[in-house]
């Protein structure tokens, strides 16, 4: 009898030494041997190109501006779309888990920390991430009514005699998070241009979500509020007491990918979201699909974010 040595590579760990005997008195002892040999080779193969093939797997992020149920029930079909046209682009099983955060600052953290890997932001919450980790980059950026652009609302009750901004001298107002790109920055810059500063309100509060300022207004626990439009229209149909008496606007929100994405996910994961067109997801999502987008389109929330301080300079 005579040994033959055959090594059988173990994925992920050392070599093994396999040893088995085989006669060698004939022709047929070594056929058998090959064969052997053969076979084992095949089966680590395919065990490797298995692995190789395990699919793309990826984790959506966002924080709950609204209740975390709306948010999941407005973004869940957009992702289930956009996942199936990457397996296409991909040729590969893609999976899109959702995570919901409840506050603007844990969502930042996550992306930046690369928890997520790809995440929808206000621009406010875009701008600081970006600061803390400059490899975050948009991938696109919403598409409200064909424009790069989507308004917030400064709210008082339906029965309020307050008709303009300038009557808010001496008035409640609600703002949303601190973190809030319309709910704070942007309402806050439109009441300094209109001559209204911290100092000049009765009282202020952060609320932290959109449809709780527009509640609060509504039931008079405050005399004004800022609001997203698509928030405040949703109220009004629902019977909450509010109507506007002041519009103004920021970019759309970017959904944008963490440092590190693999360049070739990071491609597929932007051409899906710029090609999404399926009816149920963009119904669901309340806005018409994507643009591209780039980091100077937020230019203008940078600059009503360095312009802050100045809301509050007047206090005593």
């Amino acid at each position: 009898m005579s040994k033959i040595a055959l090594l059988n590579a173990v994925p992920g760990g050392e070599p093994v030494r396999a040893e088995r005997r085989f006669p060698i008195q004939c022709a047929g002892g070594l056929v058998f041997a090959a064969k052997l040999v053969a076979v084992l080779v095949v089966a680590t193969t395919l065990v490797w190109t298995t692995a190789a093939q395990a699919k793309v797997s990826l984790v959506f992020g966002t924080y709950s501006a609204d209740k975390p149920s709306a948010m999941v029930a407005q973004l869940r079909p957009s992702l289930d779309a956009i996942a199936k046209s990457m397996a296409e682009i991909l040729d590969e099983e893609v999976e899109i888990r959702m995570q919901v955060v409840r506050t603007y600052d844990d969502g930042v953290d996550m992306l930046v920390q690369g928890e997520v890997d790809f995440m929808r932001l206000g621009p406010a919450s875009y701008v600081s991430a970006k600061v803390r980790n400059p490899g975050i980059d948009v991938l696109a950026m919403e598409n409200k009514h064909g424009a790069k652009h989507f308004n917030g609302i400064i709210a008082v009750h339906e029965d309020s005699e307050i008709t303009e901004v300038s009557q808010l001298h001496g008035r409640s107002f609600a703002f949303g998070s601190k973190r809030s790109t319309l709910g704070r920055y942007f309402s806050q810059l439109y009441l300094m241009r209109n001559g209204i500063y911290a100092h000049d309100l009765a009282h202020y509060e952060y609320l932290g979500r959109h449809d709780k300022v527009g509640r609060a207004v509504g039931s008079g626990l405050f005399d004004a509020g800022a609001l997203e439009e698509t928030t405040f229209g949703k109220l009004v149909k629902k019977g909450v007491a509010i109507r506007a008496i002041a519009k103004f606007s920021n970019s759309t929100r970017p959904w944008v990918s963490r440092a590190g994405l693999e360049p070739r996910i990071a491609s597929a994961l932007r051409r899906a979201m710029l090609d999404l067109s399926d009816p149920e997801a963009l119904k669901a999502l309340r806005f018409d699909g994507f643009f591209e987008g780039d980091d100077s389109d937020y230019d203008p929330t940078r600059e009503a974010i360095r312009e802050n301080p100045h809301f509050f300079a007047q206090l005593q």
